[in-house]
């Protein structure tokens, strides 16, 4: 049961990132709208201010429909094939459910009444695509997406001989899945008031603990990492009520994202809203673990360092920039869990600080995300420099107590190893398997995604193949198959198992990883 509800976890996890993956490009769009649109950067009655606006008119119907991108993201990121299908029919489930529900409301006489659709804040109704229903933000969609895929994985590949051939496979995925959303769509509209109950409360909660409050949220979001599961914290923070609840020009936004982006758009904010204590968690991706990397080189063997520096660079480079920390974080994760564990607390701890500060800055991603967002906000909005100094706290504090546990506890930390490091190269896996287990070696002209397949157990191995900003994320039907060193030889920093459930590392490569997979299993 526990690596059923494990597994059932990660298939989830791996899904939601189909859609997060885009998100951030709408944000930052936005954000360019923000500049542009801003009398005081492009000056009063320039042409820039129009079009500033027209770019943001033309991204936000995303932000504020994240409904029916979860839905449509979840469905095809857990449809095990044909996921284009699998994206369809979820549409159209989204649509049936909104139909049906707005029906169910005006029957039972529950609809209530409004003029204006800020109007209905509070109430426990929305207009979503015109539709009045419960309001469930962006919980509707990932409901519905995960029936639509479990329903579709179930019954997609069903045939029917005879005049009923035309109604099997998709299709009656479909016809299946009709009775389920009417159902759910009057079922929903009485248990969800409780649900959302139990979601205010917990919000209270996690408010009325101020600072702990952010402390535990931080510290869950970076400890989680290695499973794949951090993405189950930070989500319905970052794009449901569970994040805050914001009203702007008639409009109600969810999430502390949202409404960050809501008032980034709108000149007339002038403070920025207290949910802004959920963006904080990039601060340890620019400064943190620049100090880290600095004790592991300070720490290091004299004869390792020239190699180290060689990892370390980079690996620094692509966390300050771009926010992906795994290839620095994994060279240290599973040589010591301990480090692992004071990393995740000292990032809640400062998350916890920033915020009590004052800060209502937007920084979970790297420095490039950072000043996309912060800068034409402003500093009197969002207090920007209060997180630059405390990251400056942050850097210091990451080198002295990481260099002083390393030597306290003689961590085998990278450039502290007692053997040297070796590295599988192809040549290294191809005469592995050809000697060891039996399988066939790689042809000599064949490429990396080749070592990648064999790495994992084979085409017969793999049964679905996604990936997130950073990993690559395959489920496969026996992980005893798996080889791991093969893996890190093609350039992985990690490898994550859970239970069938595996995640290569590659950094921002891994979408030429994942599209020379896919081209590879397609042959």
């Amino acid at each position: 049961m526990k690596d059923k509800v494990v597994n059932g976890m990660q298939i989830f996890a791996r899904s939601v990132v189909v859609p997060v993956l885009f998100l951030p490009i709408a944000g930052i769009i936005l954000a360019l709208s923000s500049i542009l649109s801003n009398p005081t950067i492009v000056g009063n009655g320039s042409f820039l201010i129009n079009v500033g606006k027209f770019i943001g008119s033309g991204l936000w119907p995303i932000l504020i429909n994240l409904g029916i991108v979860f839905c449509v993201g979840i469905a095809m990121g857990m449809a095990k094939e044909k996921k284009a299908e699998a994206a369809l029919i979820a549409l159209f489930s989204f649509l049936i459910f909104l139909g049906a529900n707005n029906q169910w409301l005006t029957l039972t006489e529950k609809l209530v009444p409004y003029k204006v659709t800020s109007d209905l804040y509070g109430t426990g109704q929305t207009v979503i695509l015109g539709f009045q229903v419960i309001d469930m933000g962006v919980f509707l969609g990932m409901i519905l997406g995960v029936v639509v895929a479990l329903v579709h994985n179930k019954f997609c590949n069903k045939e029917f001989s005879g005049a009923f051939g035309a109604y099997g496979n998709t299709k009656l995925v479909f016809m299946v899945l009709v009775p389920i959303l009417l159902t759910l769509a009057v079922v929903l509209s009485y248990v969800w008031p409780v649900v959302a109950s139990g979601i205010t409360a917990l919000t209270s909660f996690i408010n009325m603990s101020g600072s702990i409050g952010v402390f535990l949220y931080g510290f869950l979001n970076r400890f989680l990492i290695p499973t794949g599961l951090h993405h189950l914290i930070n989500t319905p923070f970052l794009y449901s009520n569970i994040g805050g609840e914001l009203a702007i020009n008639g409009k109600t936004y969810f999430g502390a994202v949202n409404i960050f982006l809501a008032q980034l758009t709108d000149p007339s904010v002038k403070m920025f809203d207290p949910s802004a204590k959920y963006l904080q968690y990039g601060m340890v991706k620019i400064f943190g673990l620049v100090g880290a990397a600095l004790a592991f080189y300070k720490t290091a063997k004299p004869e390792n360092k020239i190699k180290l520096k060689a990892i370390l660079i980079p690996a620094v480079a692509t966390s300050v920039l771009a926010g992906i920390t795994e290839p620095l974080e994994f060279t240290f994760l599973f040589v010591s869990p301990f480090l692992w564990l004071v990393h995740s607390a000292m990032d809640g701890l400062f998350e916890a600080v920033t915020v009590l500060l004052g800060a209502r800055t937007y920084g979970p991603g790297g420095l490039i995300d950072f000043v996309a967002y912060n800068l034409p906000a402003g500093i009197g909005r969002t207090r920007w420099p209060i997180f630059i100094a405390v990251g400056l706290v942050q850097l210091p504090t990451y080198f002295f107590i990481f260099r002083f546990l390393i030597q306290k506890l003689n961590l085998k930390t990278p450039g502290r190893e007692d053997n040297e490091v070796k590295l599988y190269t192809k040549k290294d896996y191809k005469d592995k398997t050809s000697k060891g287990s039996g399988e066939v070696a790689a042809d000599k002209g064949s490429d990396l995604a080749a070592v990648i397949v064999q790495g994992l157990g084979g085409k017969g191995n793999i049964e679905t193949v996604d990936n997130c900003f950073s990993r690559l994320r395959v489920k496969v039907t026996d992980a005893s198959k798996v080889d791991e060193p093969a893996l890190k030889g093609t350039g992985a920093s990690g490898v994550i198992k859970n239970g069938n459930n595996i995640q290569v590392v590659y950094g921002p490569k891994v979408n030429g990883v994942r599209n020379s997979v896919d081209k590879y299993l397609a042959v």
